[in-house]
Protein backbone atom coordinates (compact mmCIF):
# COMPACT_ATOMS: atom_id res chain seq x y z
CA UNK A 1 0.00 0.00 0.00
CA UNK A 2 1.94 2.98 -1.33
CA UNK A 3 1.06 6.41 0.47
CA UNK A 4 1.46 9.83 -1.46
CA UNK A 5 2.32 12.61 0.64
CA UNK A 6 1.23 16.26 -0.62
CA UNK A 7 3.33 19.60 -0.30
CA UNK A 8 0.57 22.72 0.64
CA UNK A 9 2.36 26.07 0.19
CA UNK A 10 1.20 28.39 3.06
CA UNK A 11 1.06 31.78 2.03
CA UNK A 12 2.48 33.92 3.88
CA UNK A 13 0.43 36.34 6.13
CA UNK A 14 0.20 40.35 6.32
CA UNK A 15 2.64 40.42 9.54
CA UNK A 16 5.61 38.24 7.55
CA UNK A 17 5.10 39.71 4.24
CA UNK A 18 5.70 42.98 6.40
CA UNK A 19 8.66 41.82 7.90
CA UNK A 20 10.07 40.72 4.57
CA UNK A 21 9.54 44.26 3.28
CA UNK A 22 11.31 46.14 6.01
CA UNK A 23 13.87 44.00 6.64
CA UNK A 24 14.90 44.34 2.97
CA UNK A 25 15.02 48.20 3.45
CA UNK A 26 18.73 48.79 4.85
CA UNK A 27 17.84 52.44 6.05
CA UNK A 28 14.71 51.35 7.66
CA UNK A 29 16.88 48.41 9.46
CA UNK A 30 19.15 51.50 10.91
CA UNK A 31 16.03 53.25 11.52
CA UNK A 32 14.89 50.93 13.69
CA UNK A 33 18.48 49.76 15.59
CA UNK A 34 18.70 53.74 16.52
CA UNK A 35 15.23 53.88 17.91
CA UNK A 36 15.51 50.25 20.03
CA UNK A 37 18.54 51.65 21.38
CA UNK A 38 16.96 55.04 22.55
CA UNK A 39 14.16 52.69 23.96
CA UNK A 40 16.89 50.83 25.79
CA UNK A 41 17.86 53.55 27.24
CA UNK A 42 14.53 54.65 28.42
CA UNK A 43 14.12 51.30 30.10
CA UNK A 44 17.61 51.76 31.71
CA UNK A 45 17.07 54.78 32.85
CA UNK A 46 13.52 54.21 33.74
CA UNK A 47 14.95 51.11 36.03
CA UNK A 48 17.90 53.21 37.76
CA UNK A 49 20.45 51.42 35.73
CA UNK A 50 21.78 54.46 34.13
CA UNK A 51 21.72 57.92 34.62
CA UNK A 52 19.96 57.62 38.58
CA UNK A 53 21.86 60.42 40.10
CA UNK A 54 21.69 62.87 37.50
CA UNK A 55 20.91 65.58 40.00
CA UNK A 56 24.01 64.63 41.76
CA UNK A 57 25.77 68.17 41.54
CA UNK A 58 29.45 66.50 39.89
CA UNK A 59 31.02 69.52 38.61
CA UNK A 60 31.25 73.23 38.83
CA UNK A 61 28.50 75.59 37.29
CA UNK A 62 28.95 75.78 33.49
CA UNK A 63 31.56 72.85 33.82
CA UNK A 64 32.56 72.94 29.90
CA UNK A 65 33.32 69.81 27.76
CA UNK A 66 36.36 67.86 28.48
CA UNK A 67 37.04 68.45 25.34
CA UNK A 68 37.08 71.80 25.24
CA UNK A 69 39.36 72.11 28.27
CA UNK A 70 39.25 73.44 31.84
CA UNK A 71 38.00 77.16 32.05
CA UNK A 72 41.54 79.34 32.33
CA UNK A 73 40.60 82.47 32.93
CA UNK A 74 42.96 82.72 35.94
CA UNK A 75 41.41 86.64 36.36
CA UNK A 76 38.26 84.87 37.68
CA UNK A 77 40.11 83.16 40.78
CA UNK A 78 42.50 86.01 41.10
CA UNK A 79 39.79 88.51 41.38
CA UNK A 80 37.45 86.09 43.68
CA UNK A 81 40.24 85.50 46.15
CA UNK A 82 41.43 89.39 46.10
CA UNK A 83 38.91 92.27 47.68
CA UNK A 84 36.73 94.42 46.00
CA UNK A 85 37.86 97.74 45.17
CA UNK A 86 36.45 100.15 47.62
CA UNK A 87 33.01 102.16 45.86
CA UNK A 88 33.84 105.80 47.02
CA UNK A 89 30.04 106.37 46.96
CA UNK A 90 28.95 103.35 49.67
CA UNK A 91 27.50 104.75 52.57
CA UNK A 92 29.33 101.85 54.51
CA UNK A 93 32.83 102.38 52.82
CA UNK A 94 33.93 103.50 56.75
CA UNK A 95 32.73 100.95 58.60
CA UNK A 96 33.76 98.13 55.90
CA UNK A 97 37.11 99.63 56.18
CA UNK A 98 37.42 99.52 60.40
CA UNK A 99 36.05 95.84 59.60
CA UNK A 100 38.93 94.52 57.25
CA UNK A 101 41.81 96.44 59.74
CA UNK A 102 40.20 94.26 62.21
CA UNK A 103 42.33 91.01 62.63
CA UNK A 104 40.74 87.91 61.55
CA UNK A 105 39.39 85.36 64.57
CA UNK A 106 40.01 81.96 64.69
CA UNK A 107 37.17 80.86 62.11
CA UNK A 108 37.36 83.67 60.35
CA UNK A 109 37.32 83.13 56.44
CA UNK A 110 36.93 86.14 53.99
CA UNK A 111 34.38 85.04 51.40
CA UNK A 112 32.07 87.87 50.81
CA UNK A 113 32.32 91.05 48.32
CA UNK A 114 32.95 93.68 51.22
CA UNK A 115 35.63 91.10 52.63
CA UNK A 116 33.79 90.33 56.15
CA UNK A 117 34.15 87.17 58.07
CA UNK A 118 31.93 85.09 57.41
CA UNK A 119 29.56 84.20 61.08
CA UNK A 120 28.44 80.64 60.11
CA UNK A 121 32.00 79.47 59.57
CA UNK A 122 32.39 77.35 62.86
CA UNK A 123 28.89 75.92 62.32
CA UNK A 124 30.20 75.22 58.58
CA UNK A 125 33.63 73.50 60.27
CA UNK A 126 31.58 71.15 62.58
CA UNK A 127 29.08 70.13 59.07
CA UNK A 128 32.51 69.29 57.23
CA UNK A 129 33.77 67.17 60.02
CA UNK A 130 30.44 65.34 60.67
CA UNK A 131 30.63 64.49 56.75
CA UNK A 132 34.23 63.31 57.14
CA UNK A 133 33.48 61.19 59.55
CA UNK A 134 30.50 59.36 58.01
CA UNK A 135 32.60 59.35 54.71
CA UNK A 136 30.52 62.07 52.96
CA UNK A 137 33.19 64.81 52.64
CA UNK A 138 33.41 63.96 48.74
CA UNK A 139 30.04 65.60 48.50
CA UNK A 140 31.62 68.86 48.33
CA UNK A 141 34.35 68.28 45.45
CA UNK A 142 33.44 69.02 42.22
CA UNK A 143 34.96 68.57 38.92
CA UNK A 144 36.31 71.33 36.59
CA UNK A 145 35.39 69.63 33.37
CA UNK A 146 32.46 66.64 32.34
CA UNK A 147 32.45 64.67 29.30
CA UNK A 148 30.11 67.15 27.66
CA UNK A 149 29.91 69.90 30.51
CA UNK A 150 27.97 70.34 33.18
CA UNK A 151 24.89 72.92 33.76
CA UNK A 152 24.12 75.71 36.22
CA UNK A 153 23.79 73.50 39.09
CA UNK A 154 26.60 71.27 37.68
CA UNK A 155 24.49 68.30 36.90
CA UNK A 156 26.23 66.67 33.90
CA UNK A 157 24.56 66.96 30.59
CA UNK A 158 24.67 63.45 29.36
CA UNK A 159 22.65 62.00 32.65
CA UNK A 160 20.57 64.93 32.11
CA UNK A 161 19.56 64.14 28.49
CA UNK A 162 19.29 60.36 29.31
CA UNK A 163 16.96 61.02 31.83
CA UNK A 164 15.15 64.05 29.63
CA UNK A 165 15.05 61.46 26.94
CA UNK A 166 12.84 58.95 28.91
CA UNK A 167 10.88 61.41 30.12
CA UNK A 168 9.56 62.53 26.47
CA UNK A 169 9.96 59.04 25.57
CA UNK A 170 7.09 58.26 27.19
CA UNK A 171 5.22 61.25 27.00
CA UNK A 172 5.56 60.18 23.33
CA UNK A 173 4.47 56.42 23.53
CA UNK A 174 1.95 56.85 26.09
CA UNK A 175 0.09 59.87 24.42
CA UNK A 176 0.58 57.96 21.30
CA UNK A 177 -1.39 54.85 22.22
CA UNK A 178 -3.96 56.74 24.15
CA UNK A 179 -5.11 59.21 20.56
CA UNK A 180 -4.44 55.81 18.29
CA UNK A 181 -7.12 53.91 20.56
CA UNK A 182 -9.27 57.02 21.21
CA UNK A 183 -9.45 57.32 17.25
CA UNK A 184 -9.85 53.59 16.90
CA UNK A 185 -13.22 53.48 19.19
CA UNK A 186 -14.47 56.73 17.40
CA UNK A 187 -13.69 55.73 14.39
CA UNK A 188 -14.93 52.25 14.52
CA UNK A 189 -18.06 53.37 16.02
CA UNK A 190 -18.89 55.89 13.20
CA UNK A 191 -17.45 54.40 10.48
CA UNK A 192 -19.22 50.66 11.28
CA UNK A 193 -23.15 52.36 12.03
CA UNK A 194 -23.25 55.23 10.09
CA UNK A 195 -26.18 57.48 10.22
CA UNK A 196 -26.49 59.88 13.55
CA UNK A 197 -23.59 57.81 15.43
CA UNK A 198 -21.34 59.19 12.46
CA UNK A 199 -23.10 62.49 11.69
CA UNK A 200 -22.19 62.92 15.80
CA UNK A 201 -18.86 61.90 15.12
CA UNK A 202 -17.97 64.07 12.61
CA UNK A 203 -19.30 67.25 14.49
CA UNK A 204 -17.55 66.29 17.15
CA UNK A 205 -14.06 66.04 14.71
CA UNK A 206 -14.68 68.99 13.24
CA UNK A 207 -14.77 71.24 16.35
CA UNK A 208 -11.59 70.19 17.00
CA UNK A 209 -10.02 70.31 13.53
CA UNK A 210 -11.44 73.67 12.92
CA UNK A 211 -8.60 75.13 15.55
CA UNK A 212 -5.12 75.13 14.97
CA UNK A 213 -3.39 71.87 16.23
CA UNK A 214 -0.68 74.13 18.54
CA UNK A 215 -2.79 76.85 19.55
CA UNK A 216 -5.41 74.19 20.81
CA UNK A 217 -2.90 72.14 22.89
CA UNK A 218 -1.43 75.46 24.56
CA UNK A 219 -4.98 76.52 25.20
CA UNK A 220 -5.66 73.48 26.70
CA UNK A 221 -2.58 73.63 28.99
CA UNK A 222 -3.03 77.29 30.00
CA UNK A 223 -6.72 76.38 31.23
CA UNK A 224 -5.52 73.36 32.55
CA UNK A 225 -3.13 75.23 34.45
CA UNK A 226 -1.28 71.99 36.19
CA UNK A 227 2.29 70.85 35.30
CA UNK A 228 3.38 67.22 34.90
CA UNK A 229 3.83 64.40 33.02
CA UNK A 230 0.37 62.81 33.49
CA UNK A 231 -1.12 66.41 32.17
CA UNK A 232 0.77 66.46 28.97
CA UNK A 233 0.29 63.02 27.98
CA UNK A 234 -4.14 63.51 28.30
CA UNK A 235 -3.44 66.72 26.36
CA UNK A 236 -1.79 65.14 23.65
CA UNK A 237 -4.01 62.52 23.71
CA UNK A 238 -7.23 64.24 23.77
CA UNK A 239 -5.86 66.70 21.19
CA UNK A 240 -4.47 64.55 18.62
CA UNK A 241 -7.09 61.80 18.14
CA UNK A 242 -8.78 62.82 15.08
CA UNK A 243 -5.75 61.73 12.20
CA UNK A 244 -6.62 58.18 13.22
CA UNK A 245 -10.16 58.39 13.37
CA UNK A 246 -10.33 59.81 9.84
CA UNK A 247 -8.53 57.07 8.54
CA UNK A 248 -10.03 54.30 10.84
CA UNK A 249 -13.70 55.60 9.74
CA UNK A 250 -12.72 55.25 6.36
CA UNK A 251 -11.22 51.10 6.77
CA UNK A 252 -14.50 50.04 8.40
CA UNK A 253 -16.89 51.66 5.95
CA UNK A 254 -14.86 50.15 3.22
CA UNK A 255 -14.49 46.90 5.43
CA UNK A 256 -18.29 46.39 6.53
CA UNK A 257 -19.47 45.94 3.34
CA UNK A 258 -17.02 42.68 2.77
CA UNK A 259 -18.42 39.17 2.43
CA UNK A 260 -16.60 38.07 5.25
CA UNK A 261 -18.92 40.57 7.54
CA UNK A 262 -22.15 39.70 5.83
CA UNK A 263 -21.24 35.83 6.54
CA UNK A 264 -20.41 36.78 10.51
CA UNK A 265 -23.57 38.49 10.32
CA UNK A 266 -25.25 35.27 8.69
CA UNK A 267 -23.77 33.39 11.59
CA UNK A 268 -25.59 35.76 14.17
CA UNK A 269 -22.32 37.30 15.38
CA UNK A 270 -23.12 40.46 17.78
CA UNK A 271 -21.78 44.35 16.45
CA UNK A 272 -18.87 44.13 18.78
CA UNK A 273 -17.30 40.53 17.47
CA UNK A 274 -17.82 42.16 13.86
CA UNK A 275 -16.00 44.92 14.94
CA UNK A 276 -13.50 44.20 16.97
CA UNK A 277 -12.72 40.70 16.13
CA UNK A 278 -13.94 40.36 12.49
CA UNK A 279 -12.99 43.78 11.33
CA UNK A 280 -9.91 45.54 13.30
CA UNK A 281 -7.04 42.80 12.27
CA UNK A 282 -7.60 43.72 9.29
CA UNK A 283 -7.22 47.28 9.76
CA UNK A 284 -4.60 47.16 12.44
CA UNK A 285 -1.63 48.27 10.69
CA UNK A 286 -3.49 51.32 10.06
CA UNK A 287 -3.52 52.07 13.99
CA UNK A 288 0.22 49.98 14.12
CA UNK A 289 1.50 53.30 11.47
CA UNK A 290 -0.55 56.20 13.34
CA UNK A 291 0.78 55.00 16.86
CA UNK A 292 4.46 55.77 14.79
CA UNK A 293 3.35 59.17 13.41
CA UNK A 294 1.85 60.69 16.31
CA UNK A 295 4.89 59.54 18.75
CA UNK A 296 7.52 61.75 16.70
CA UNK A 297 4.70 64.64 16.79
CA UNK A 298 3.92 64.38 20.59
CA UNK A 299 7.83 63.95 21.26
CA UNK A 300 8.13 67.61 19.06
CA UNK A 301 4.59 69.01 20.89
CA UNK A 302 6.09 68.25 24.16
CA UNK A 303 9.62 69.75 23.81
CA UNK A 304 7.27 73.30 22.51
CA UNK A 305 5.17 72.81 25.51
CA UNK A 306 8.03 72.33 28.22
CA UNK A 307 10.04 75.13 26.47
CA UNK A 308 7.20 77.19 27.08
CA UNK A 309 6.82 77.07 30.17
CA UNK A 310 3.55 74.46 30.31
CA UNK A 311 5.47 70.86 30.49
CA UNK A 312 6.85 69.66 32.94
CA UNK A 313 6.96 70.49 36.06
CA UNK A 314 10.34 71.71 38.40
CA UNK A 315 12.75 68.77 39.47
CA UNK A 316 11.84 66.70 36.23
CA UNK A 317 13.90 67.27 33.02
CA UNK A 318 13.07 66.53 30.00
CA UNK A 319 14.18 68.00 26.58
CA UNK A 320 11.90 70.94 26.59
CA UNK A 321 12.97 72.03 29.74
CA UNK A 322 16.61 71.52 28.76
CA UNK A 323 16.36 73.94 25.90
CA UNK A 324 14.24 76.49 27.90
CA UNK A 325 17.25 76.67 30.31
CA UNK A 326 19.52 76.63 27.36
CA UNK A 327 18.13 79.80 26.13
CA UNK A 328 19.94 81.73 29.02
CA UNK A 329 22.98 79.47 28.82
CA UNK A 330 23.79 80.76 25.29
CA UNK A 331 23.85 84.52 25.75
CA UNK A 332 26.55 83.04 28.33
CA UNK A 333 28.35 81.51 25.66
CA UNK A 334 27.41 77.97 27.38
CA UNK A 335 26.23 75.74 24.35
CA UNK A 336 26.49 72.13 25.20
CA UNK A 337 22.79 71.79 26.83
CA UNK A 338 21.74 73.01 24.03
CA UNK A 339 23.44 70.90 21.99
CA UNK A 340 22.79 67.80 23.99
CA UNK A 341 19.15 67.81 23.96
CA UNK A 342 18.73 69.12 20.46
CA UNK A 343 20.85 66.56 18.93
CA UNK A 344 19.19 63.80 21.12
CA UNK A 345 15.43 65.18 19.71
CA UNK A 346 17.27 65.26 16.17
CA UNK A 347 18.76 61.98 16.17
CA UNK A 348 15.38 60.14 17.61
CA UNK A 349 12.52 62.31 15.56
CA UNK A 350 14.22 61.52 12.23
CA UNK A 351 15.26 57.39 13.40
CA UNK A 352 11.52 57.56 14.05
CA UNK A 353 10.59 59.32 10.89
CA UNK A 354 12.24 56.95 8.40
CA UNK A 355 11.30 53.85 10.36
CA UNK A 356 8.09 54.91 10.41
CA UNK A 357 8.06 55.87 6.72
CA UNK A 358 9.26 52.36 5.83
CA UNK A 359 7.09 50.52 8.10
CA UNK A 360 3.87 52.46 6.04
CA UNK A 361 5.22 50.91 2.67
CA UNK A 362 5.59 47.96 4.42
CA UNK A 363 2.64 47.08 5.67
CA UNK A 364 0.18 48.25 2.54
CA UNK A 365 -1.30 45.86 0.83
CA UNK A 366 -1.13 47.05 -2.87
CA UNK A 367 2.28 46.88 -2.34
CA UNK A 368 3.45 43.35 -4.28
Amino acid sequence: MSTTTTNQTVSPGLWALAWRRLRSDKVAMIAMAIVGAFLLTLVLSATGMIAADWEEESGVSYAPPSFVGANTDGFVKAEAEAPPPENPLDPLADIIRELRKQPDSESAVVINDYGIPDPLEKEMAEIRTELAKSGKAHVGERLTTLPFGADKWGHDIIKKTIKGAETSIVVGLVAAFLATLLGTLFGALAGYFGNRVDDFFNWFYSIFTSIPYLLLILSVAAVLQQKGVVTIILILAFTGWTGPFRLIRAEYMKHKAREYVWAADAIGASHFRKMFVHIFPNVSHVALVQVSILVVGFIKSEVILSFLGFGVPVGVVSWGSMLNEAQNELILGKWWQLVAATAGMAVLVTAFSLFTDALRDALDPKLK
